[in-house]
């Protein structure tokens, strides 16, 4: 896979939450939690936003019924490391 570098600023707030998270073991490290949120963000503007009511079945068919309607490769979204 490819990699290209891209920089950006971010408030020194966010970056401490971030070095939190990863410090926690969620991830290992800022750019791994970077790229999980882009490709989150990507999956979100590609297939909608779908509030959870506290029925995940309902919501999963829900978001199954917006992909079939739409061409998306979630092959894709979840190759974009």
């Amino acid at each position: 896979m490819s990699m290209v570098l891209t920089q950006t600023r971010l408030p020194k707030k966010l970056v401490e939450e971030i070095d939190l998270i990863v410090r926690k073991g969620y991830y290992e490290n800022k750019s791994d939690f970077i790229r999980d949120a882009i490709r989150k963000k990507v999956f979100e503007e590609q297939v909608g936003s779908i509030e959870f009511d506290g029925n995940a079945v309902e919501e999963v068919r829900k978001i199954r019924k917006i992909v079939s309607k739409q061409k998306i490769d979630l092959n894709e979204i979840n190759s974009l490391e």
